[in-house]
């Protein structure tokens, strides 16, 4: 059976075969859905390619609210399809296909109006529990509080702006890990998955797309593939690609959403929060030592690499918090911000935040499938309706759609594991703390990290003080997680870079001489990688202290991207 792991020696044979090669599929994108065209594709027996020009997960998927969620604002919006699709998929990743990345979560829905708001609102979260029983629903159902009972269980929140409350159940996740599952779930059944890899070109015979030009990031190789069929799954670099056919594309419009992470203590509440604003809704998420608040939906034109918070975004969120919790969260108390783009199917004049989350599938030319919109949680449905596309243009006969039966990496064996976690703790010298933190990230798959720390002990220390990600994880990214760069462990294999202070840069040089050791970096590759890191983190703080788009835009763009040629 061929192996999950995203070795470099992998990626240098997967380079090899693709110089000239030839595969069935070729996906564009490694976001989530990009990963999740491509494991749909191996999982039928076709032969694929997945390039991505940066690394996993490092546009959207790996920015969003980390919710797995049916979206109860949709549901207002009569979007019932969405909804049950979602729910549906939740269910999914709860029950079956990652329970150790995907957990529940509570969240309490303050009620501010008399008479009307109370059966309103239960109505909709009831919709809401209904929608998803049709499944195997594992989350408990809803429940009404009065306004004692729900400062008993958010004791922060100002008692003053609300009169009760209804709490409900959703589920969130970690979403460039989860991606980053998807990812080497489909590589254990046979795909090639190439980061820093830049598509350059369709290949065309006539009007039919043939396959792709790209150039590895990393060596400048160029690659020239043939394909049956090429998907892109580029989300809001959608038209970008589209426009190398110089054909018709969907219109995709990215939405910017921010959030920022502060600590648990400044917010006394057991449960996670949702308020309604004037366009939108606001989460208030529990994050493990933190709360994730977000988010914003504002219109974005500029940069899509690396999207820009601005002082007044960060001030909208603080101002919408601030108006509902008995102590005021201030600009100080922010350890984390990260800003991500939505990919909306648009319309000419909408409000980004009134754009459907639906997503469709389209075929400009013939070999050549598109894929836009959509949310994370329905990630699975739209790769399977890409897929679905991409085989009617093969001409062939493909098995349906399997993904929804496929375990992805980590989850086989995690509830074993976890019923031996204080075996696991006695044997390893680890703290049970430091068991579950590893259940959490890895699942099935915890052997891989305790056999390292068992063969080097200082791999059991942290990597930053205060935090619970191990020196052992960082070998481990680099070893088998496709990790090439600094920024791709601090900022996605770990969240350092959004949970530390400091924004991990003081762990940067300690972080960076882990990596050498596996990839082979010399000194002066390593001084810079950290020097890249260190300008990256300066370059998006100054443009936090701006006060509009195009200033923040700008001094984020002080940092250039680590992977040459990279856009």
């Amino acid at each position: 059976m061929t192996t999950d792991a995203l070795t470099p020696a992998r990626r240098a044979e997967s380079l090899d075969k693709l110089t000239n090669g030839k595969v069935d599929v070729v996906v564009i994108g490694g976001g989530v859905t990009g990963v999740g065209c491509a494991l749909d594709a191996a999982t039928r027996g076709l032969s694929v390619a997945l390039l991505e020009q940066r690394d996993l997960a490092s546009g959207t998927s790996s920015r969003s609210s980390k919710l797995i969620h049916g979206g109860l604002r949709y549901l207002e919006q009569l979007d019932f399809k969405l909804v049950f699709e979602a729910l549906k998929e939740r269910s999914l990743l709860v029950n079956n296909l990652a329970p150790h990345l995907v957990q529940p979560v509570s969240f309490l829905y303050p009620l501010k109006h008399r008479l009307w708001e109370r059966p309103y609102v239960g109505a909709g979260i009831g919709l809401y529990d209904l929608l998803a029983s049709r499944g195997t629903n594992p989350l408990p159902r809803h429940r009404h509080l009065s306004r004692k009972g729900a400062s008993r269980m958010a004791p922060g929140l100002d008692p003053s702006t609300f009169i009760g409350a209804v709490v409900y159940s959703d589920a969130q996740v970690d979403d460039a890990r989860h991606t980053l599952s998807v990812a080497r779930t489909a590589a254990g059944h046979g795909a090639h998955i190439l980061t820093s890899t830049r598509v350059t070109g369709i290949r065309r015979n006539g009007d039919r797309a043939t396959g792709v030009t790209a150039t590895c990031l990393e060596t400048g190789r160029p690659l020239d593939i043939e394909a049956g069929v090429v998907i892109n799954a580029t989300g809001v670099w959608n038209d970008d690609i589209s426009e190398m056919l110089g054909a018709g594309k969907l219109r995709v419009r990215a939405s910017k959403g921010i959030h920022i992470l502060v600590p648990r203590d400044r917010l006394d509440s057991g449960t996670g929060i949702i308020l309604r604003t004037e366009k939108s809704v606001l989460f208030i998420i529990p994050w493990r030592a933190h709360w994730l608040i977000g988010t914003t939906d504002t219109d974005w034109d500029l940069d899509r690499a690396h999207p820009a918070a601005s002082r007044t975004d960060i001030e909208y969120l603080l101002q919408r918090v601030n108006a509902v919790v008995r102590r005021p969260i201030g600009f100080e108390d922010i350890q984390g911000v990260y800003a991500g783009l939505r990919p909306l199917l648009s319309g000419e004049s909408e409000d980004t935040s009134k754009l459907s989350r639906e997503h469709a599938v389209a075929r400009p030319v013939p070999g050549f499938i598109t894929v836009a919109g959509g949310k994370y949680t329905t990630y699975r449905v739209m790769a399977a309706d890409a897929v679905d596309a991409a085989v009617a243009e093969l001409g062939r006969d493909v098995p349906d759609s399997v993904t929804a039966e496929i375990p992805l990496h980590g989850a086989d064996g995690y509830h074993a594991w976890l019923n031996q976690r204080n075996r696991l703790a006695d044997e390893s010298g680890l703290a049970a703390t430091t068991i579950d933190h590893l259940l959490a990230r890895h699942g099935g798959r915890i052997g891989d990290v305790l056999d390292l720390i068992a063969d080097r002990q200082d791999l059991a220390q942290p990597v930053a003080h205060g935090h619970p990600y191990l020196r052992a994880e960082v070998l481990h990214a680099a070893a088998n997680e496709g990790a090439l760069h600094l920024d791709d462990v601090l900022t996605r294999r770990t969240r350092l870079s959004i949970e530390s202070w400091d924004r991990a840069a003081d762990v940067a040089v300690p972080t960076a001489s882990l990596m050498a050791e596996i990839l082979g970096w010399s000194d002066a590759t390593l001084k810079d990688e950290v020097a890249h890191y260190e300008a990256r983190v300066a370059a998006e703080r100054d443009s936090q202290t701006q006060l509009d788009d195009h200033t923040a835009d700008a001094a984020r763009l002080g940092a250039p991207d680590v992977r040459t040629g990279a856009s």
